[in-house]
């Protein structure tokens, strides 16, 4: 039987136990694995487990620490899960699809390496929608996967494997990538961090590295351990022209948000949002009142034409990638994909071109008022979650009220249209039905320290997620 209380160790305490002595990286995979076993049919967040690969890899590193080796490597030892749409060479990535079922990738995705390099040890492939195109995780490929707080809630996507894993003390960390939400969509329905860096801060390939909306990064259970993760992540790289120089060193910045203005907006203007989602975004922001900022509401001015704009945009670089797959191949795709795909076909350059304008005009009421605040908040979700095997074709209420089905419960889009913002979401309490909530922090434009400084800041007032049994999935 798994050891729980290892299971939901931090990143950053399983770093300095390793160091101590106290605990081995064998031990941790150990822990991780057997947990694994245990709830592996019941959450369904791994498409595959390399167990003795990787207990070989955490041999070596528990000699190094052992040694106390002069080198030791940032993330040395930690068991790590990488969304199965990073390539990982000489393995099998399939992008949750029938098409992939056996693609053995031929190269390392460049922030999968650099992790590897940093000295994580990969026990598993996490779960993702067909393409990574939604913010649920089910496919064809491999079935339902379940939120560890309530399974019949989708643990949110498209990271949602990498979110379940956390979730369910399965990993210590696990990558994500966000082209719409896709880290902060199921760090919030999980319980998690996960961090959308700015447009170019992390590296990733053609062709959506040239896709401002993409956006690689870290997902983890703790702020600090997404604060290291994120620091071995970003850097420029040789194959990327837009990845930013120079690279940027995050610090563990712990001087709080004492004298410092947030601005928050509870529904950005247009969302309907859940009761459960408002009373803890409402909490969460009183918390930052205690620890001396001053709050204030504001009106972005932002109404649901950015739904359109996001579509349209999504569907022009996105969907015409997927759109690729309209042939013969066509009758393995799950149906949200090809519907996404279909969609694509109709869309414009005019269309296109609107949906930058769109983004400006956020921008020009969001990039203003930043100036008079340090950050914004608002929540990650305006549902805690959709159920675990949610059809966008089968509509969508929140208070009894009908809205976008894609859009409507995800309030991440629109800092995928203003991407060289940074976001971090936090958990902010969960939901009558059990679920996880978050809230989003947003920085100005490639301000990066402010978000993870003041995501610290709450995080030690409101006290570590997971650290007992109390506060962690019944499962």
């Amino acid at each position: 039987m798994s050891d729980l209380n290892i299971c939901y160790l931090t990143a950053s305490e399983a770093l300095r136990r390793f160091k101590d002595r106290t605990l081995s990286p064998v031990e941790l995979l150990q822990a991780y694995l057997a947990r694994a076993e245990e709830i592996k049919d019941t959450v369904n967040g791994f498409t595959a487990l390399y167990a003795e690969e990787a207990l070989s890899e955490a041999r070596k590193a528990e000699a190094r620490y052992a040694a106390d080796a002069g080198d030791l490597r940032p993330l040395e030892g930690l068991p790590t899960g990488i969304k199965d749409e990073n390539n990982i060479e000489g393995k099998v990535t399939t992008f949750g699809s029938l098409i992939y079922k056996d693609n053995v990738a031929t190269s390392t995705t460049p922030v999968v390496q650099r992790l590897l390099d940093a000295g994580v040890v990969v026990h598993g492939r996490t779960t993702t929608p067909e393409f990574s195109s939604e913010g649920f995780t089910h496919s064809r490929l491999w079935g339902v996967t379940r939120n560890p707080w309530n399974l019949d809630y989708t643990p949110g996507g498209s990271s949602g494997g990498s979110g379940a894993v956390l979730a369910a003390g399965m990993a210590a960390l696990a990558t994500g990538s966000d082209i719409g939400g896709s880290i902060r969509i199921p760090a919030s329905a999980c319980g998690l961090v996960g961090y959308k860096p700015p447009y170019g801060r992390n590296p990733a390939t053609p062709p959506f590295n040239l896709d401002f909306y993409n956006h690689p990064g870290p997902m983890a259970r703790s702020v600090e351990d997404c604060l290291l993760m994120q620091n071995v992540m970003c850097g420029p790289h040789p194959k990327d022209i837009v990845s930013l120089k120079p690279k940027l060193e995050l610090p563990i910045d712990r001087g709080g948000v004492s004298g410092w203005r947030i601005a928050y907006s509870l529904d950005l203007g247009y969302y309907e949002v859940d009761g459960d989602v408002r009373r803890n975004t409402l909490a969460a922001l009183d918390i930052f009142r205690s620890l001396g900022a001053e709050v204030v509401e504001v009106d972005l001015g932002w109404t649901k034409k950015s739904e359109k704009a996001a579509d349209d945009y999504l569907r022009t670089i996105f969907g015409a990638w997927v759109a690729e797959y309209l042939d013969e191949r066509a009758e393995k795709l799950t149906e949200y994909s090809r519907a996404f795909a279909q969609a694509s076909q109709s869309v414009t350059a005019q269309d296109f071109l609107a949906s930058l304008y769109t983004a400006g005009e956020m921008y020009s009421t969001f990039g203003p008022m930043m100036e008079e605040f340090d950050v914004f908040v608002c929540p990650t979700l305006a549902l805690p979650a959709v159920k675990a095997d949610y059809q966008p074709v089968d509509g969508l209420t929140i208070n009894g009220k009908t809205v976008d089905p894609r859009h409507g419960w995800i309030m991440t889009y629109p800092f995928n249209m203003l991407s060289r913002c940074p976001v971090l979401s936090v958990p902010s309490g969960h939901a009558e039905n059990g679920v996880p909530t978050g809230i989003q922090i947003v920085g100005k434009t490639y301000c990066d320290a402010d978000v993870f400084r003041a995501g610290l800041a709450f995080e030690t007032a409101v006290g570590g997620w997971f650290a007992d049994a109390a506060s962690r999935p019944a499962l």
